[in-house]
């Protein structure tokens, strides 16, 4: 444990006492929201990010601890387990090493080398690496000669020893860890084409580049360009040190079992070694390269789902399309649906004055004031339509362009045929629209991962370590902004700490057979929602008009004795945080507390007095309200009103590795290259950028033909 700690606190750069606690608290069942927001004071204040990080190295390395004990085991029951390899196995940092060392231990399957011993030829392998010059091995391998046993002549029977010395070699830990380490400081994946024909992956007909630089996208531009069988792939090692290393490692001295040993050495190079060091290549880029698309998605998805909802108002949700009509919903301010139809105002029907009076006709019936558009098929002959729609209504209505990824595989799923039973297919992507642009947390979590359209080649890498990705992101991104117990769905309860599927059914059927839930502790009379699970999720959800003002905000129900006191000392009551005025005079005494002091007074930690502080400030407040709002447009620009050197204003939709993807206003977003983003010196765009930020760019390249937009932010400047 102490070991795991150490290497978890050096990884992390924090205390191994902070490490050592946060273990112990997930190991009694605490969820990483739990911990992060109300066990402050144990892990030293650790975000949830670092926690999950810490969690995951836990499970790797204790996975490692129990592989070296079942090799141990393994190779011990063999009666071949000596110092050394304890050693070898107790500095084994991963698992990979660890299966290095295990490698000449493992039952193989039938071998050349298994075969050559079979034949009774291991004495003569060992007496060739030996290298005794004063030994014949001609006259030695003559010994060896038995037709019965399948060895008609001296060659023969040296062939088979230089087999079992392959094999030796080829297992010898210390040399696939150094070959390993060569072709990472010099080698270079490389590609060609596979098909004479254009496609995607053009730039890697003929492409080169080091193994240690290679960044992740392009491994798994590369791996889907090798899938689809455009590319062929290989890794340029260099050979001669290689073969360099392992001759000057094993031919020690002068002798006529040189040129033996040479011949061992190539050919377990190429036929045993290189092969597999391939493969283990790949699989380690790939491995990286899939975790860095994972980590990339969970920072957008996360920046996605708190995207500020727009509140208290009805919204008119419009999915485009051409043959089969623009499917429309109308939402009220709480997310219901009010009402469904069919438009045809784009090809082949064109019915553009039929298509117009439906639309003002339910802008006026429900008094819609925003509009929010899909940006898929049909996208901008929609926007068109629609900008042209509302110059002529006597009120003010405005648009704006939502992401629609995933809103069809939301319309045909389980959950969407639950929710909305009588309602079209083809009508549910509209309220999904709708809904997404209301409360983005609540609707972009029915939707599968790599439907979600944000991220880098999501939809090639580990679907299930990418679901566990998303699981964490939504559960932190609820834990943050909280739950409103009284209008939660199952599928959004499901997600808060300490609540599984089983029991957020079992809440709203409570909550339907008993009406609104008043207050926090009544959870307790919910089946199978126990202690535990109430200490978990309790702090996360919101009853609002309940019994208890507090239960408006984050404060846990073990803090509310404190905060009570808190407020008493201060001159304030905790009702009083509903009163405007009142909450205007507490904000101000809170401002000039003196925390240290506090938190002596009333037995708490700084970190959770801190905490309940910020609640009290901000009592029933959603964080989202910070994030930037989306653009709201009351007009088009067409494709053909860009012009280089035009300032815009645009809403970043993806950021990956290379650079981030803008929305405009035109059918395609924009490109702004990691270059184009800041002045100064970034490894990643991440660093200056996230999805849902509102940025000036300035265009500064057109192309036409493929309706593709390069964009600038530090030249906007």
């Amino acid at each position: 444990m102490n070991k795991i700690s150490e290497i978890i606190a050096s990884e992390l750069g924090v205390k191994v006492s902070q490490v050592d606690k946060t273990i112990e608290l997930i190991d009694e069942g605490n969820t990483i929201p739990f911990i992060a927001r109300y066990r402050k004071e144990a892990t030293g204040g650790l975000s949830d990010e670092s926690l999950r990080i810490l969690g995951e190295r836990l499970s790797y390395l204790r996975n490692l601890e129990t592989r070296k004990q079942e090799v141990l085991k393994s190779i011990d029951g063999q009666d071949k387990l000596t110092d050394e390899i304890v050693e070898s196995l107790n500095n084994a940092q991963t698992l990979a090493e660890v299966e290095d060392i295990y490698r000449p231990f493992k039952q193989k399957k039938r071998t050349r080398a298994t075969v050559a011993k079979e034949k009774g030829l291991e004495p003569l392998a060992n007496l060739i690496l030996e290298q005794n010059s004063s030994t014949d091995i001609e006259s030695e391998a003559q010994n060896y000669v038995n037709e019965e046993k399948g060895i008609n002549n001296v060659a023969e029977a040296i062939q088979g020893a230089s087999d079992i010395i392959a094999e030796i070699i080829s297992d010898e830990p210390k040399y696939r860890k150094k070959i390993k380490s060569l072709c990472y400081r010099e080698g270079l994946i490389r590609t060609e084409a596979k098909k004479d024909e254009k496609s995607a992956y053009d730039m890697y007909y003929d492409f080169s580049e080091k193994l240690n630089r290679i960044p992740s996208h392009r491994i798994l531009a590369i791996n889907r360009g090798e899938k689809e069988e455009y590319l062929r792939v290989s890794i340029e090692k260099p050979e001669e040190k290689i073969l360099e290393y392992i001759k000057r490692d094993i031919i020690k001295k002068q002798s006529n079992m040189q040129e033996i040993l040479e011949n061992a050495i190539n050919d377990s190079y190429k036929r045993l070694i290189e092969p597999s060091i391939d493969r283990e290549i790949r699989a380690d880029l790939s491995e990286k390269a899939e975790e860095q698309a994972i980590k990339v998605f969970g920072k957008n998805a996360k920046q996605l789902l708190l995207s500020a909802p727009i509140k208290g108002i009805t919204v008119l949700g419009f999915d485009p399309a051409y043959r089969t009509g623009c499917k429309i919903a109308v939402i009220d301010d709480t997310g219901k649906l009010l009402d469904t139809t069919t438009i045809y105002p784009t090809e082949p029907q064109n019915d553009i004055m039929g298509a117009r009076k439906v639309l003002k006709d339910l802008i006026n019936k429900y008094n819609v004031n925003m509009i929010a558009i899909g940006n898929g098929t049909a996208s901008r002959e929609s926007e068109i339509f629609v900008a042209d729609t509302i110059k002529e209504i006597d009120k003010d209505v405005n648009y704006t362009i939502v992401s629609e990824a995933g809103a069809s595989v939301y319309s045909a799923s389980k959950l969407a045929t639950e929710e909305y039973p009588d309602i079209n297919v083809s009508l549910r992507g509209a309220i999904s629209i709708a809904r997404r642009l209301q409360d983005p947390l609540a609707e972009l979590v029915k939707i599968e991962p790599k439907a979600i359209g944000v991220g880098q080649y999501q939809h090639d890498v580990n679907q299930k370590k990418l679901t566990e990705s998303l699981t964490g992101v939504v559960e932190d991104s609820f834990n943050s902004v909280g739950v409103d117990l009284n209008i939660a769905t199952p599928s959004l309860l499901s997600y808060v700490s300490g609540i599984n599927k089983t029991i957020a059914k079992n809440i709203v059927k409570y909550r339907d057979e008993n009406g609104k839930i008043k207050e926090r502790k009544e959870l307790l009379k919910v089946s199978k929602l126990g202690k535990v699970a109430y200490e978990q999720c309790a702090g996360f959800i919101r009853i609002f008009d309940g019994k208890n003002p507090l239960e408006i905000t984050g404060v846990h129900p073990e803090s509310y004795e404190k905060t009570e006191k808190l407020l008493t000392k201060l001159g304030f009551s905790v009702e009083n945080i509903l009163d405007k005025e009142k909450l205007l005079q507490i904000k101000e005494a809170l401002k000039n507390i003196d925390i240290k002091k506090y938190s002596e007074e009333l037995d708490i930690g700084e970190l959770t007095l801190k905490d309940i502080i910020d609640e009290l400030s901000k009592p029933g407040r959603d964080p989202r309200e910070d994030m930037p709002k989306p653009i709201l447009r009351n007009d088009v620009l067409k494709f053909e009103d860009l012009k280089e050197d035009m300032i815009l204003t645009g809403t970043v939709r993806n950021v990956t590795d290379f650079g981030a993807f803008v929305d405009i206003g035109v059918k395609h977003d924009g490109l702004v290259h990691i270059s184009q983003l800041s002045d100064r010196f970034i490894k990643n765009p991440s660093e200056v950028v996230s999805v849902g930020d509102i940025v000036k760019v300035k265009v500064i390249g057109i192309d036409n033909e493929k309706q593709k937009v390069s964009l600038s932010i530090k030249e906007a400047k």
